[in-house]
């Protein structure tokens, strides 16, 4: 096979949750320009409304979708409507998240679960309901996005949040047992642990410690708008067809030192 086919997702249709900005739209642009179709969806439909828009002007076929991952009815939705337009579901990305940062001493339970809701159990439920296509189909790619803060423990000077931290040590674990009891079945599971890149969730981190951040990270600088396209790439195609229950770190270095 050659390399330019390894890489290439024309006629995939991958799903990617919270695919209407941030990390997830990012990943969604990489798949589009493979020549993937892109359903997005969040809880915020018309944020993938827009994201289906610019989208399409790479000339792939999109579909934008409401959905809160932590609830069965709306996963039911995306994967019924995935199917109706597309046919069959080649591709999941679990990239939704919350984060909640608060001292442990005087984190809100119900903001602990919240995360841990999301993170978790979303990344659970909708790999379970998509599961179950790519098991009649004997093929399917899960990429969990997970993230360097659940491979350590974090300095409370940047970021004091527990639940964030240990929600994504479970991705990063649950990445693992899926893989191994999925693999049979020709289910790949893969996670991306991504450092720091701009986006709406670290926003105040980086504004709060950004230049001590940088210079603390091997390359000195924070993820672009391009440096997760690669790898979520790699993990979604041909290429990685003997790759599996990894996570690969994106992070500049950090966990490096």
């Amino acid at each position: 096979m050659h390399v330019h086919e390894l890489f290439d997702l024309t006629g995939k249709t991958a799903i990617i949750t919270g695919g209407g900005r941030g990390l997830g739209k990012q990943i969604a642009e990489g798949f589009a320009e493979a020549g993937a179709n892109i359903v997005v969806c969040s809880r915020k439909e018309e944020n993938c409304t827009e994201a289906s828009k610019e989208l399409q002007k790479k000339g792939t076929e999109t579909l934008a979708l409401k959905c809160d991952v932590t609830k069965p009815d709306d996963i039911k939705n995306v994967v019924e409507k995935t199917l109706e337009k597309f046919g069959r579901i080649d591709i999941l990305v679990n990239n939704s998240g919350a984060t909640w940062g608060a001292p442990v001493d005087e984190m809100p339970l119900e903001a602990f679960q919240k995360v841990m809701n999301v993170n978790v159990v979303g990344t659970f439920l909708m790999s379970q309901a998509v599961g179950k296509v790519m098991t009649e189909q004997k093929y399917g790619k899960i990429i969990n996005i997970a993230s360097v803060a659940g491979l350590n423990g974090s300095s409370p000077k940047y970021m004091d949040a527990i639940g964030y931290n240990s929600s994504k040590g479970a991705v990063i674990t649950f990445t693992k047992d899926l893989a191994v009891k999925w693999g049979p079945r020709g289910i790949y599971v893969n996670a991306i642990a991504p450092g720091f890149f701009p986006t709406k969730m670290s926003k105040v981190l980086i504004e709060r410690s950004g230049d001590e951040m940088r210079e603390g990270t091997p390359l000195q600088k924070f993820g672009s708008e391009n440096d997760l396209k690669g790898a979520a790439l790699f993990l979604a195609t041909a290429a990685s067809d003997f790759v599996t229950g990894e996570t690969i770190v994106v992070d500049g270095g950090k966990n490096a030192m």
